[in-house]
């Protein structure tokens, strides 16, 4: 089992920024890959920014150049860091861990609630 605890989440004004952080704790081994998905209100969850255990990233079009997506291995910690934020950005954001061999190991985390609003 792997659990995932997401914090950092709030309110925010357009064009502000703000770090999203996903502490995972249990079994944890690689080769992994840990992620941000979102949902907002009617529609479905979207794939926002991955990393894998070995560091390689993957981003959705639309937060390219404004998001990264960093990890500190050491606490088994993913950040999604959040610049130029905008309204259209506002949804619950989703931690998620899934062995990349053991597929069925595939966990998320409850949400956090991002709203960027003036």
């Amino acid at each position: 089992q792997v659990q995932l605890v997401e914090s950092g989440g709030g309110l925010v004004q357009p064009g502000g920024s703000m770090r999203l952080s996903c502490a995972a704790t249990g079994r944890i081994f690689s080769p992994y890959t840990m992620g941000w998905y979102r949902q907002a209100p009617g529609k479905q969850r979207e794939l926002v920014a991955t990393i894998t255990s070995g560091g390689v990233t993957n981003y959705a079009d639309f937060v390219k150049g404004r998001f990264t997506i960093s990890r500190d291995n050491a606490k088994n910690t993913v950040f999604l860091q959040m610049n130029s934020l905008k309204p259209e950005d506002t949804a619950v954001y989703y931690c998620n861990y899934v062995h990349r061999l053991l597929v069925h190991l595939d966990y998320w985390g409850q949400g956090t609630q991002v709203t960027v609003s003036a």
